[in-house]
């Protein structure tokens, strides 16, 4: 996959973002990447987009800025000349899209139907964009429509909320997915840009979903191991369950038989995307310990460990089911 498409995958979502006055570009920049998203589709749907794109290639060069809303190659042009690294359209324009390729610039084209999608793959086209998603359907009709196209990713686009999000982004074929809610028109008017920040946030806290899956106790040997998981059964009114290296008292209480990773055992935590956990742990300067993850029979990646303890405890990551 391009470099660019696999960090949007990363990022998760896509603020699409319509500027009216270009000297909002750079707040807004800032105030995305400090809510966690250092990624905005800047939407050539005013006046203001061009400048708007040089003013935070510029000044954020960290930001990953696309363009959006391109619907002739005079405006990919200008997109790309303002340094945008990828471009977006509403719908699927073979002009377009054979000029940003011949530009080495990723596209994303927006589809509706089946007719779109075997049209863009003769333009050798994996990513596109569903688009309005909401109105076409949501998460059911994207499953069944891209259903005979498993080489095919989707950002899905209009009508995406956080309401909605997981749903959207737990389906495997969803890239990524494009949003507004976080960077509304009224809010960048008013400069409300720690509003910004905040929702921001809460949308990267809803995509990741981090939550406490169990605490793993390291014991000496099989016995001791059996014998506190009793307990903890016992005291807590918890299923008893034996396993091969380890005991569990319920879901919560895990007893490793001998002395696991962590001095004094280990913290699990279950997130919606093991991917993009990883990769945002790395934006916030934490290491991943790579050489522990763990793969599902299909070369999915399911669990994977921190490289520095907490308080005594490794910690590691849990893909939810």
């Amino acid at each position: 996959m391009d470099k660019v498409l696999n960090t949007i995958h990363e990022l998760g979502i896509v603020p699409v973002v319509k500027i009216d006055n270009a000297t909002d570009a750079v707040p807004l920049a800032n105030a995305l990447k400090a809510g966690g998203l250092p990624i905005a589709e800047i939407t050539f749907r005013t006046e203001a987009a061009e400048q708007a794109i040089r003013n935070i290639v510029k000044e954020v060069p960290d930001m990953l800025v696309g363009a959006g809303t391109v619907l002739t190659t005079e405006q990919a042009d200008r997109a790309i000349q303002a340094g945008v690294k990828f471009v977006v359209t509403p719908g699927l324009s073979a002009t377009v899209v054979k000029h940003c390729q011949a530009n080495r610039v990723p596209v994303t084209p927006g589809v509706a139907t089946p007719t779109d999608i075997q049209a863009a793959l003769e333009l050798d086209l994996n990513v596109l964009k569903f688009f309005p998603a909401g109105t076409f359907g949501g998460v059911a009709s994207l499953k069944a429509m891209s259903a005979p196209y498993g080489m095919v990713k989707f950002i899905p686009t209009g009508g995406v909320s956080a309401a909605n999000l997981v749903e959207y982004l737990m389906f495997p074929k969803t890239l990524a997915c494009g949003g507004s809610w976080m960077v509304k028109d009224d809010m960048i008017k008013a400069g409300q840009f720690d509003k910004i920040s905040a929702l921001t946030r809460e949308a990267v806290d809803v995509m990741l979903g981090f939550e406490l899956a169990h605490v793993g106790v390291n014991a000496p040997d099989a016995d001791t191991s059996l014998k506190l998981a009793k307990t903890l059964s016992g005291m807590f009114n918890l299923p008893l369950k034996e396993g091969n290296s380890s005991n569990f008292a319920g879901k919560g209480f895990e007893v490793n038989k001998s002395q696991g990773l962590g001095t004094n055992g280990h913290v699990a935590i279950a997130t919606n995307s093991i991917t993009r956990a990883i990769a945002w742990l790395e934006r916030n300067g934490i290491a991943v310990a790579m050489d522990t993850a763990k793969e599902d029979s299909g070369g999915n990646l399911v669990a994977v460990y921190l490289k520095e303890e907490t308080g005594g405890f490794a910690i590691h990551l849990l893909q939810k089911k």
